[in-house]
């Protein structure tokens, strides 16, 4: 895969994921493996059950992403995998301020031009 179908499959996946997390949050689980894990603010969570479970139980029902950056590589550790690192803001239902936020994720292939998240780490960007 070259670097532009990198970049083109890094974008795709995260206007999807997005679009999925702010319309219908129960969804993005099928983005994830029994082998998956989520660091969500520096707690590890291991399992589509579990994380599935946190991103049902966070504070809020609605938001929206606004993606400010996409960067994505190919990473060595399994043929065809990639990892997007994204920035942006978070803009909460009723909250004046957005909050600032950058995620990880390392895309795992399963199919054809399919991927699942291997990693996925997310921190909100205080100060």
């Amino acid at each position: 895969m070259d670097q532009e179908q990198v970049e083109m499959v890094g974008k795709l996946f995260v206007d999807r994921y997005y679009h999925l997390f702010d319309n219908d949050r129960a969804s993005v689980s099928s983005f994830y493996q029994p082998s998956s894990m989520l660091n969500f603010e520096g707690q590890k969570i291991l399992g589509v059950d579990n994380i599935s479970c946190k991103l049902s139980q966070l504070p809020f029902d609605k938001c929206r992403h606004d993606i400010s950056t996409i960067d994505s590589q190919p990473s060595s550790t399994s043929a065809g995998s990639i990892v997007v690192f994204v920035s942006g803001s978070l803009q909460l239902v009723g909250e004046e301020h957005s909050l600032r936020f950058n995620q990880m994720f390392h895309l795992v292939p399963i199919a054809q031009a399919n991927f699942f998240v291997q990693n996925d780490i997310f921190r909100l960007n205080y100060g």
